[in-house]
């Protein structure tokens, strides 16, 4: 014989009869016990009627009616005209029973927990009743059952305890007398010995069901719900969730018990008792296979970890003192004290030293809780021999659970470097003896991150999700989108990397979109539907999302932006920037933006400050950290200033060559930054400081090409009119050059700790000489490279090659 439970359904009610029974009717032939729990949603209606009854409200009246009309509904929807009348009759006598009840209830203006059983009843009578009617009238041999004729309860009403004996004796005894082929019994209900009907609980329809199912020796357990089975993780925090074909009593305990709500402990431990298998189905996929739950599974070491669940809305309480040192009871009295208001503990932590147990209990708990420790040990308080209580607020519990971690080295190492990883803090951890489960507190906020980090973890194979939120879509930015748009395909199939943009902004307006952004289309979302841009409010954005491995990109040169690095390496988000201004600031601040990229593990990249898309800077680490010593650096590191003394060949003047490098996209936003080899002292003071140096912007020495009253111009436009006065100048520097057969190079340098910037004349022999269009080129000149320097050459300016090393970046820091 088989027992089947069928749950309450968010569809009309007389479409879940229909696809129960439909279900039933393709069932092989044989012995069914078939559980209902109130369909339709009734339950929170018929809550409602004794609420708004105990508050002399007459609207419990109109909820009555409305309920009476829905079933008549059903009733001449489902069934032959013929069959109506005693159905109808039925529902009337059991509404007037209801109202009879609120209206006590109306009178003497208070809800019990006993009226409240009995008016909560009602639904799942009114639906087993109809659906063995239904059965009945399709031909089928069913009969409806009360189930507070055969499970006997105490009278603690709202979760009452089962009295199994009795219960399994009238079970025993009615499934001998009775052998129609579909018995039909309402589920979540009982009574006590005295005939006071009672409810057994959160879950307890499928607590019915299991309680049959042991009583009778059922060979299998059938739950019939709205999901295909236990899910890896909750599908609504964790989108690549999928259900688990085979699983454990105990894996199916431990879930359970951590927020999984296909189904509550009650329900597997009298199956479990039995080796009852226990199969978890969806009405509305019948032919999905489900969650086979049973005494034993294929076991898979490679897979240790068989789902991940939580509890949110948790608190600890850390009871400590050295007076708690080597003297027994302490423990005791405390879980007895919480025992006694009914306080369920989730979570158990004691010191080694035996200086403190760390309990955590829902929140709604917390009041009552201090009250009764404070109450308990309120001596020892006094006499300073343990501290009051410590409570912590806001917190949730995170558990990964499998039968299998046991037999796998590393499983919680892989589980809290995950977390770490993305800036989860674990505020205090428990694992069993059994190894079957690890749990660990953690901040509520990050509670969706977690398990989508750990998910990914323990269940998802490539491809990897990567979360991007971008400040600046000018030249460079826009050439970055638009390849990340061209390269969505190769990312996801040849490395693996689903790249997300989430967040995007500009001067002037922020978008952000939770499932990331079509790029074909960003400008019109960015000027649509985009809000006021301000870097707090954007980052405010970004803290609120808190999803796994984001990165924040920057492709301004704000310096406003570059001052904000360090809250978003805080929060463990990885930053990758073309902005130089961050990295040439204070040296205290420099170092700090790396300190924190390594204390939070969160990337830190910046690759373009120096050469664009030339591996300027990671060349110079790789040199560093395989034990290489530099001797000097010598660099043309301005792709701006080299095409403009490339293309300064007396045919324009020195403003108009300026001017087409601008529109080429050559030189800065402000070309000043360029001309007067600010630019290019950032450069070089940043692989100065790669170099280990503690140099400062100020210790630069520079030799600027520039007259005075160019270099003190207050705005671009004065600027290019003070260049246009000293065009004469201009070409005097550059015939001087071509006279003596020699080329302007604007060279930076760093060597014996000391770093300088000017422009030069260079002769025909040197790597220089030949340097084309807008081209850079550092060489590299260390202990291994001593004879002939290392020399890395390439464009060095450009939207697109910028863009290009900040998306390589991007991917490095996925790694």
């Amino acid at each position: 014989m088989q027992v089947l439970k069928f749950g309450g359904s968010s569809v009309a009610h007389s479409d879940a009869i229909k696809r129960i029974c439909s279900l039933l009717e393709k069932k092989p032939k044989g012995r069914y016990a078939i559980v209902v729990s109130a369909l339709g949603n009734i339950t929170d209606q018929l809550i409602q009627c004794g609420q708004l009854a105990s508050e002399r409200k007459n609207i419990y009246k109109n909820i009555l009616e409305e309920i009476e009309i829905r079933h008549l509904n059903i009733i001449r929807e489902l069934f032959p005209i013929t069959y109506q009348s005693h159905l109808i009759s039925w529902i009337k006598k059991n509404i007037n029973d209801l109202e009879s009840l609120c209206d006590g209830i109306f009178q003497v203006e208070e809800l019990s927990k006993r009226s409240l059983d009995k008016i909560m009843s009602f639904g799942e009578l009114s639906s087993s009743f109809l659906i063995a009617e239904k059965l009945k009238q399709s031909g089928l041999d069913a009969i409806c059952k009360d189930s507070r004729d055969l499970i006997i309860t105490d009278s603690q009403f709202g979760c009452a305890q089962v009295d199994f004996i009795t219960s399994n004796h009238h079970i025993i005894q009615f499934f001998r007398e009775k052998i129609s082929e579909y018995i039909v019994l309402p589920g979540f209900i009982g009574s006590t010995l005295e005939n006071e009907t009672t409810t057994l609980g959160r879950g307890g329809s499928d607590y019915t069901a299991a309680i049959l199912a042991s009583a009778i020796s059922a060979s299998l357990l059938e739950i019939w719900t709205d999901v295909s089975g236990m899910m890896t993780a909750n599908p609504k925090i964790v989108n690549q969730a999928f259900p688990i074909k085979e699983i454990s009593y105990e894996e199916a305990m431990e879930l359970s018990h951590f927020g999984a709500k296909v189904i509550y402990p009650p329900t597997i431990q009298p199956a479990m008792k039995k080796h009852i298998p226990i199969q978890i189905k969806n009405t509305f996929s019948p032919l999905d296979p489900g969650t086979l739950i049973y005494i034993s599974k294929n076991t898979n070491i490679s897979q240790p970890v068989t789902g991940i669940s939580g509890i949110q809305n948790m608190a600890l309480l850390t009871l400590e003192g050295s007076g708690m040192v080597g003297i027994p009871g302490y423990s005791k009295r405390l879980f007895e004290a919480l025992s006694r208001e009914k306080i369920n503990v989730i979570f158990i932590t004691q010191s080694s030293s035996e200086h403190s147990i760390t309990t955590g209990i829902h929140e709604m708990d917390v009041i009552k809780a201090k009250a009764v420790i404070d109450s308990e040990f309120a001596q020892e308080i006094h006499h300073r021999r343990i501290d009051p209580l410590r409570i912590e607020k806001d917190l949730c519990i995170i558990a990964v659970v499998g039968d299998n971690m046991k037999n796998l080295h590393g499983t919680s190492g892989k589980m809290f470097s995950s977390l770490g990883r993305n800036s989860i803090n674990v505020r205090a951890i428990a694992q069993g003896s059994t190894e079957k489960n690890i749990s660990a507190v953690i901040r509520k906020t990050d509670f969706k991150k977690a398990l989508n980090t750990l998910h990914e973890a323990f269940f998802e194979s490539p491809p990897k999700q990567i979360n991007l939120f971008i400040c600046g879509v000018g030249k460079v930015g826009s050439k970055l989108l638009e390849q990340i748009d061209q390269q969505q395909n190769y990312l996801l199939e040849e490395l693996k990397l689903q790249v997300r943009v989430i967040g995007l902004a500009n001067s002037k307006k922020m978008y952000f979109n939770n499932h990331g952004m079509n790029l074909g289309h960003w400008e019109k979302h960015l000027n649509q539907d985009g809000h006021k841009m301000n870097i707090y409010s954007f980052m405010e954005e970004v803290w609120k999302f808190n999803l796994r491995n984001s990165l924040f990109v920057d492709n301004t040169a704000s310096e406003e932006m570059a001052m904000t690095y360090d809250k978003f390496l805080k929060n463990g988000i990885g930053v990758i920037t073309c902005n130089k201004i961050a990295c040439s600031s204070d040296y205290d601040h420099y170092k700090r933006l790396k300190t924190l990229s390594r204390h939070f593990k969160a990337p830190f990249l910046f690759e373009t400050n120096v050469g664009a898309s030339l591996p300027v800077i990671s060349t110079l680490n790789d040199l560093i950290n395989s034990g290489d010593k530099i001797n000097k650096i010598e660099a043309v590191l301005s792709g701006s200033l080299n095409f403009i003394f490339n293309h300064f060949t007396g045919k324009k003047s020195f403003l108009e060559v300026v001017k087409d490098a601008q529109l080429k996209g050559y030189t800065e936003p402000d070309p000043r930054i360029d001309l007067s080899g600010l630019d290019v002292m950032r450069k070089i003071l940043i692989l100065a400081r790669e170099c280990g140096s503690t140099l400062e912007l100020s210790d630069i020495h520079q030799k600027s090409f520039l007259p005075e009253t160019c270099s003190k111009s207050t705005s671009i436009e004065n600027f290019y009119k003070e260049l246009d006065k000293y065009r004469d100048y201009f070409f005097k520097i550059r015939n001087e050059a071509e006279q003596y057969k020699k080329r302007l190079r604007f060279i930076a340098r760093y060597e014996n700790g000391v770093p300088s910037v000017g422009l030069e004349s260079i002769k025909q022999s040197h790597p220089f000489f030949q340097l084309e269009g807008k081209d850079n080129m550092v060489l590299y000149n260390t202990y291994r490279y001593s004879e002939q320097p290392l020399i890395i050459k390439g464009a060095g300016a450009g939207a697109e090659v910028t863009a290009s090393g900040v998306f390589s970046d991007i991917i490095k820091a996925t790694k």
